[in-house]
């Protein structure tokens, strides 16, 4: 009887042994399976975060398309008006006088004469302004903005030298076109 404790207990040694070499492999495998289920939670937050950014990209362009969209679905309407209109002339005749008083000087600098524009309405003006010299055969746009009160002087530094004979326009869509010749 003596010999059975012996193996009995060789038996339990044994088997204790196998359980915690099993313990201790799923101990580590489990270690491991977090550490991996760690990194893919990394690796997912990193992509949520970019498919945010890339959402707010969209949406920040669809509501500039939309913006565009609307602005030139404005434009159409505006043209398909004025196109519908019975007399272009008409048309223009029945808007109001542009609030400009526009007279010419000597440049200071002797090159040319200068445009001085003066905005004597009471809101900012955005005008187009059309110079052609039929002497030469040249002409040119500008945009031009103009503050309320205010008064823009115009000439050969900002893209044209203004000459007796020049004809120059102004436009802006609200208002009736300004059109002169140069002094």
């Amino acid at each position: 009887m003596e010999e059975v404790q012996p193996q009995v207990a060789k038996k339990w040694f044994l088997l204790s042994l196998i359980a915690n070499a099993l313990l201790l492999v799923l101990a580590g495998g489990a270690i491991l399976f977090a550490f991996m289920l760690s990194y893919s939670l990394q690796d997912v937050k990193i992509q949520l975060a970019k498919e945010k950014e890339d959402r707010q990209r969209v949406e920040s362009y669809l509501a500039e398309s939309r913006a565009r969209a609307a602005e030139v679905e404005r434009e159409i309407q505006r043209l398909s008006q004025a196109l519908n209109a019975k007399d272009p002339a008409q048309a223009e005749s029945d808007k109001p006088e542009l609030p400009v008083v526009v007279s010419f000087r000597k440049s200071w600098l002797g090159i040319g004469l200068v445009a001085v524009i003066e905005n004597t309405s009471s809101h900012y003006l955005t005008l187009v302004m059309t110079a052609r010299n039929p002497t030469l055969s040249t002409i040119k746009r500008f945009q031009v903005e103009i503050a309320p009160g205010e008064d823009l002087a115009f000439g050969h530094n900002d893209g044209w030298k203004f000459t007796s004979g020049d004809e120059f326009s102004l436009y802006h869509d609200n208002y009736r076109s300004f059109k002169l010749t140069v002094p």
